[in-house]
């Protein structure tokens, strides 16, 4: 788990959004957090393998319960595969 998906997935766990990845790019830069696209990008397909966001058929991300789980401090890093 790096910082980037701590960042992404405290995100859309706070704001309880579905996003494709350039507009959670452009909103975690709107609200301060200076990330890439390329990031956003590379992290969000890390966290779907690990199954801490789905991905619909048109692109949107949202987070899991298992990603929830993590935002709330319930899961280890062991859980991340790390």
């Amino acid at each position: 788990m790096t910082l980037s998906d701590s960042v992404i997935l405290d995100f859309l766990y706070e704001k309880d959004l579905e996003l494709p990845p350039k507009a959670l790019y452009r909103n975690l830069n709107r609200h301060g957090q200076e990330i890439g696209y390329s990031t956003v990008q590379l992290r969000l397909n890390e966290l779907l393998e690990h199954d801490f966001v789905t991905r619909d058929g048109d692109g949107y991300y949202e987070i899991t319960n298992k990603g929830k789980m993590w935002v709330e401090g319930k899961l280890s890093e062991s859980d991340f595969g790390g």
